[in-house]
């Protein structure tokens, strides 16, 4: 399976009072890795938006905290797809502090057409280009 990886440092905004990441702040890290992801594959979502009118949606996320990350710490996304069906895919998230492994999160998108939010069929060349980190 590959992975696609990106890299971010923790702020003082992501931090809570005791310089611990905020739960919630897991999740902006986590959405950041998938944008990069379908960047990286060459697909960027306000183009699929606006060329396509299509959108990827989140239905579901399950999340593991596994230890706390810090200020000033540098983080690693580790993202890959672990299901592609039809209309939706699973993301499996990692996020690393070097090799600790700080939490874990599977992301369930769904396909949708911008105009009534209904799903819809993913595209064959997306579903095709998902397979690059299954």
């Amino acid at each position: 399976m590959s992975k696609h990886k990106v890299d971010y440092r923790v702020y003082y905004e992501d931090t809570d009072a005791g310089g611990v990441v905020y739960y919630a702040r897991y999740l902006h890290f986590a959405e950041r890795g998938r944008t990069e992801l379908l960047r990286d594959l060459g697909y960027e979502n306000q183009k699929l938006h606006d060329e396509q009118g299509l959108v990827f949606v989140v239905r579901n996320v399950d999340i593991h905290f596994i230890k706390p990350a810090r200020l000033d710490d540098m983080l690693s996304v580790h993202t890959s797809i672990s299901e592609i069906k039809n209309s939706s895919f699973v993301m499996n998230q990692h996020i690393m502090r070097g090799d600790v492994f700080i939490t874990d999160i599977n992301v369930l998108l769904v396909c949708v057409e911008v105009k009534d939010f209904k799903p819809v069929r993913m595209p064959a060349v997306i579903k095709e280009a998902f397979l690059k980190y299954q």
